[in-house]
């Protein structure tokens, strides 16, 4: 069988969207082939917000997710392919999925299906407001389940 993978990710970006949340992917930032702004990862990894106020062009399948947005004020096209996700949360809640470390590599052929260039059109990206940072840190809220 397939990987469920890109089906559950599809149905959580869904349900997170649906529940008026902001959706957040952790990126393993090694991933072959992922294409994302690596002056912000750390240890690592990569968190982006996907919701879709955040970004525009928006495209998944069962190979790979897209998209294009600004960082730090820079527009980029961004290419995950959909074994690089690590987990999905929402922003508000932390409510999401942590998924395995299962070796998710297709043919190395599929690799050399990264996306055509695109030119960015400057459009308006509304910027969600940043929420107070609370004074103590917590722990992270993900946790791996075994």
């Amino acid at each position: 069988m397939t990987s469920n993978r890109p089906y559950l990710l599809r149905a959580f970006f869904d349900w997170i969207v649906d529940n008026q949340c902001t959706p957040h992917l952790v990126v393993n930032a090694d991933f072959p082939a992922v294409q994302i702004p690596t002056q912000f990862v750390q240890d690592g990894q990569i968190v982006l917000n996907v919701s879709p106020s955040a970004v525009t062009q928006f495209s998944m399948d069962n190979q790979q997710l897209s998209f294009n947005a600004r960082f730090g004020g820079q527009p980029m096209q961004v290419y995950v392919p959909i074994g690089a996700v690590l987990a999905i949360y929402a922003r508000e809640n932390g409510e999401g999925t942590v998924f395995t470390a299962e070796e998710f590599l297709e043919d190395e052929d599929d690799f050399a299906l990264q996306p055509e260039p695109v030119e960015l059109v400057d459009e308006p990206i509304i910027d969600e407001p940043e929420s107070p940072k609370p004074d103590k840190k917590k722990g992270s809220h993900l946790r791996v389940i075994k």
